[in-house]
């Protein structure tokens, strides 16, 4: 577990694909209980230790993740989110060159709950729900390209289904196309950073979460 930021009411994690943020049927430690256990190391805390979830990443995604100290922090990130008050910025690997050098995707999609899986359409139907993204290629290397995408819209494996979609599925991903699995069992989106107006004390903060140590990400990201 890797902690990039922390203040007296929120502390940020840079997550990799084997962790998960909360608690699943696959009985593995979340996040969120590995930094109940480490603050209260860390501070020598008698009593029970407060970790308040803002947001989620899917397993198999790498970065950013937020939680909160305090409960005010907590109720105000939980707005914030909602209301698309904080801005995270995801980096994503394609093997299949976009149709253009930047663009906006909006579809329509459609979550299969017993597939856990999100199926995309570019006209409105039934249980749709309307998604946005902005995506921009900003590294290429012979066989891939790299992605900064900011979600307008925060639906279930938007990013994933969007950018398969429209002929990218994102490098690992079997559930939405791509061939073949990542040595890690993990697929090649990042949540690169999150900024956003701190709940409580009102400053900036801009958290950026270092690029999983792979060689790939390692060559595209050196002058990103």
């Amino acid at each position: 577990m890797e902690v990039i930021y922390e203040d007296n009411h929120i502390i940020a994690v840079n997550k990799t694909c084997r962790e998960i943020v909360q608690g699943d049927k696959t009985g593995d430690t979340p996040l969120s209980d590995m930094l109940k256990a480490w603050l209260k190391e860390k501070y020598c805390k008698p009593g029970n230790v407060f970790v308040g979830v803002t947001h989620r990443l899917d397993r198999p995604v790498s970065g950013v993740v937020l939680f909160a100290k305090t409960s005010k922090a907590l109720s105000r990130l939980n707005e914030m989110f909602r209301v698309g008050e904080v801005k995270k910025t995801y980096w994503a690997i394609v093997k299949n060159c976009p149709p253009a050098e930047e663009g906006e995707l909006v579809n329509w999609l459609v979550r299969n709950e017993k597939q856990n899986k999100s199926y995309a359409y570019n006209t409105k139907r039934a249980d749709a729900k309307k998604a946005i993204l902005h995506y921009k290629v900003i590294a290429r290397s012979d066989n891939y390209y790299l992605l900064a995408i900011d979600l307008k819209t925060g639906r279930h494996h938007q990013i994933r289904c969007q950018l398969a979609k429209m002929g990218c599925p994102i490098k690992g991903d079997l559930k939405y196309g791509f061939p073949r699995s990542n040595p890690d069992g993990g697929i090649s989106l990042h949540s690169r950073s999150a900024e956003f107006i701190h709940p409580v004390s009102k400053e900036p903060v801009s958290i950026v979460a270092p690029v999983p140590e792979d060689a790939l990400w390692k060559a595209l990201t050196v002058e990103s």
